[in-house]
């Protein structure tokens, strides 16, 4: 039955014509990564970066043709645009410039892009990432809240909504949400839906999250990366003016080890570290406050000590924080009073600090003659 739904979807595909070269989009070897399991269809279509973007009703027509076979129950199709081979030469220097032939750099109305990373899965780093942005936005910035975890999107579950954003013209409307202007793939697709793609892929669909939606003037976005270090944060280095990143990391060695990667990572690649969160760092009971150090305590202060980075503070594990989260309500909205959402605000208050302090150093001193 796989074989035969594919079959019938790249027959389907071939009514779909490339309006630069006449050529049907399977003809011309453009559909990639092509996967069908359960009905659910996802591919990418490939086109040379310099048509990337004029290409949207092309992707569009072959979502389309993809989702009207018989037995798909749903398609997902993204861009990827790919360079035109050239002759091999050095590297560029890193510093989150953008490299030569991958067009403009994305977000040029976002006055700071933050990226909030770990070095591995399981940390908090999303429950973080939607706090300090709900916090950031309390205090009367214009926020914006990317998802970039391709293969596990959580805010539509942390945001409680699972909402469709509209599009007009060429470009996606980000949803609003806790003050915040926030866009996920998890947005665009089924909750079941699994993300079976390729790094190219990956890259596609998140130069599309950010190039694609209308952002509009915003003072920071925080950008929810994935795990790891991987395709998803090379490509937030090249294509966006990172003005740095935050470190979340939990308590025990295991953790740390990664948190120490996610670091030289991004030092690797030019983007600033601007300091470390240790999340979960201690355990409150609910019922009568007693205190455990469950992973340990002080790991995540030690390890920015060593690594010449800010420490920025510590996050306790409380039932409230994860209750709240999986409800959809963070907890820095819904409970502001509290003194977790507190200790979220004070992280929220000393990043503007440390991205103030930096946009002032690239600015110069100034001269001023009374």
């Amino acid at each position: 039955m796989g074989e035969t739904l594919e079959a019938a979807v790249r027959s389907a595909l071939r009514t779909v014509r490339d309006p630069a070269t006449g050529r049907d989009v399977v003809e011309a070897g453009m559909v990639e990564g092509l996967t069908v399991r359960d009905g659910m269809v996802q591919f990418a279509i490939q086109v040379p970066r310099e048509r990337a973007r004029d290409s949207e009703p092309l992707r569009a027509a072959a979502e389309k043709a993809a989702a009207s076979v018989r037995g798909v129950l749903s398609a997902t199709v993204v861009l990827t645009a790919h360079r035109a081979e050239a002759p091999k030469a050095a590297p560029p220097p890193p510093g989150g410039k953008a490299q030569a032939g991958q067009g403009q750099m994305l977000l040029p109305e976002v006055g700071a892009i933050v990226a909030i990373a770990s070095g591995k899965g399981g940390v908090g780093k999303s429950t973080t990432a939607v706090n300090l942005a709900v916090a950031l936005a309390s205090q009367g910035l214009k926020v914006g809240l990317l998802d970039a975890d391709i293969y596990g999107p959580s805010l539509p579950q942390m945001l409680g909504t699972r909402e469709r954003p509209r599009t007009e013209g060429q470009k996606i409307i980000p949803l609003q949400r806790w003050g915040l202007k926030a866009m996920s793939i998890g947005f665009l697709v089924e909750e079941e839906t699994p993300m079976i793609w390729r790094g190219p892929m990956v890259m596609g669909a998140l130069e599309q999250l950010m190039g694609q939606v209308e952002w509009g003037a915003l003072d920071i976005m925080i950008v929810d990366m994935p795990p790891g270090t991987g395709d998803a944060q090379l490509t937030m280095s090249q294509r966006v003016p990172l003005a740095g990143a935050v470190i979340v990391s939990t308590p025990q060695d295991v953790a740390l080890i990664d948190a120490r990667r996610g670091v030289r990572m991004f030092e690797r690649v030019g983007v600033p570290v601007l300091g470390i969160i240790e999340n979960m760092s201690f355990y409150c009971c609910p019922n009568c406050g007693h205190r455990a150090d469950l992973f340990g305590h002080g790991g995540g202060k030690r390890e920015a000590e060593r690594l010449g980075v800010e420490f920025l503070g510590e996050l306790p594990l409380k039932l409230a924080i994860r209750e709240l989260a999986d409800a959809g309500t963070p907890i820095v909205a819904a409970r502001p009073e509290t003194e977790e959402a507190q200790a979220y605000q004070t992280i929220a208050n000393r990043l503007r600090e440390k991205l103030a302090e930096r946009a002032g150093a690239k600015a110069g001193p100034r001269i001023v003659i009374e």
